[in-house]
């Protein structure tokens, strides 16, 4: 029986410590979209997530009022439209599909719709071609519309002809939509190991193992473990360690019950529940914030890997004990535009982009919503996502680049993006070459700890 003393703490997140769900996502499968007639598929694929997320933002909206849980995203995830739109006959690229995917977002009125997506870990098909060379069009000409590429697994290695390719995409992206800082590429993920089941945007789509229709939640709460270690400061990590797995445990409890609730009244199947320390730009919701409270004068410090893997240890287990069905991304987030302790450590030296790159060992992700000089070249931007890859397939983790080479812009100025991306701050890169390594392509093979089976 849930006690008063209970319901009140609840209460105090919510209110106080911007605990809220940050996502209800919708996996919707295309695979029966697929015809030769790519007008067919289209229509196909407009009318199947209208028909299916038609009640998506009236139901968030209704378990809002009715428990009084913040829900600041509806948002949709379809089969990475690469498999969908490869049966469809003499296209050159998909650009009609994204602005499907588009208009079906806006008419359902969610926030963002994922799978503009490609999977590459080991060669293209021609869909997989068509579909990375229209990424920059795609998200330049549609205002809702993700996209995702998934470059390497630890079971295939690296593909360094994609790793090579996205940079190039990374750039043109950014050249279409300079007026707004580059602002396509913050809608556009290159993964390492992607998750079928990640709710969270620029990286979700809906994996083909996955069922018709699914429900996946992903809550967050930096606050609330921020404000539960206020309470045991000068413990010892013991203790820092219990603290935020009680917290992490209450944040997931209360995360199944809207995604049990959602899947329930949509006809869903319920996925996954992603505990993920996701911070926005508003005062109380950092990740930098909470990696300070562990005794650091600045995330960057020497440390912070060390407490950065504390953190994102704590809040699995914590979420593991309390629901069987934790997937997704689970862990701490450290994107750098949408943290305001992220951007003050940049600002004043304390981090770079070498030491957050030490820290994607440790965490969720990887570089997530990094901003670099516009002149920064496409080879040293694929260098970074081959350093990031690497690192999820050795570690056999996720690992993902999420980065931005905003046009026109220098070290030390502001990029706004405004709303959750909040803005970012222009990091160095380091500026030797790295052109032949990244021209030799091929694929960096498996390490041997992928034979597994």
């Amino acid at each position: 029986m849930i006690g008063k003393q209970e319901i009140f703490e609840t209460v105090k997140m919510f209110g106080e410590e911007k605990l809220d769900i940050r996502t209800i996502t919708m996996g919707i499968s295309l695979l029966d979209c697929a015809d030769s007639d790519m007008k067919k598929s289209n229509r196909r694929i407009y009318d199947k997530i209208t028909k299916k997320a038609e009640n998506l933002v009236k139901v968030g909206e209704q378990i809002e009022k009715e428990y009084g849980i913040p829900i600041v995203n509806k948002r949709i995830s379809v089969t990475p439209i690469a498999i969908v739109a490869s049966a469809c006959e003499n296209i050159n690229n998909f650009i009609e599909f994204a602005k499907s995917l588009d208009e079906a977002a806006k008419i359902t009125g969610i926030n963002f719709i994922g799978g503009f997506s490609s999977l590459v870990q080991k060669g293209f098909t021609e869909g997989d071609k068509k579909l990375i060379a229209s990424i920059p069009e795609a998200l330049s000409s549609t205002s809702k519309v993700c996209s995702s590429v998934n470059v390497a697994t630890t079971k295939a290695g690296i593909n360094m002809n994609a790793v090579r390719q996205m940079g190039q995409v990374i750039k043109k992206s950014a050249e279409l939509t300079a007026d707004a800082g580059g602002l396509a590429c913050a809608k556009l993920v290159v993964f390492a190991n992607a998750p079928d089941d990640n709710p969270f945007m620029a990286g979700a789509f809906h994996g083909i193992g996955e069922a018709e229709c699914v429900i996946n939640v992903g809550v967050s709460g930096p606050g609330v473990v921020k404000r539960a270690l206020e309470q045991v400061r000068g413990a010892d990590f013991g203790t820092v360690a219990e603290t935020i797995k009680r917290a992490a445990f209450k944040i997931t409890r209360m995360g199944q019950l809207v995604a049990l609730e959602a899947s329930s009244r949509l006809n869903a199947s319920f996925g996954i529940v992603d505990l993920s320390l996701a911070p926005t730009p508003a005062v109380g919701d950092s990740v930098a914030e909470i990696l300070q409270e562990m005794g650091l004068e600045q995330c960057g410090a020497h440390g912070s890997t060390a407490a950065l893997a504390l953190l994102n240890d704590a809040v699995k287990k914590g979420g593991a004990m309390a629901s069987s069905y934790v997937g997704g991304l689970s862990g701490a987030f450290i994107p750098v535009s949408e943290d305001r302790g992220m951007i003050e450590a940049v600002r004043c030296g304390a981090l770079d982009i070498n030491k957050l790159e030490a820290m994607t060992c440790v965490c969720s992700v990887g570089l997530d919503m990094i901003v670099i000089p516009g002149n920064t070249t496409a080879e040293t931007i694929s260098a970074i996502i081959a350093d990031e890859a690497a690192i999820g397939v050795i570690n056999n983790k996720t690992t993902a680049v999420r980065i931005i080479p905003a046009p026109g812009k220098n070290v030390g100025d502001m990029v706004e993006f405004g709303g959750l991306l909040g803005s970012g701050p222009v990091m160095s890169v380091n500026p030797f070459g790295c052109a032949d390594f990244i021209n030799r392509g091929g694929q960096i093979p498996a390490p041997i700890h992928s034979l597994r089976n």
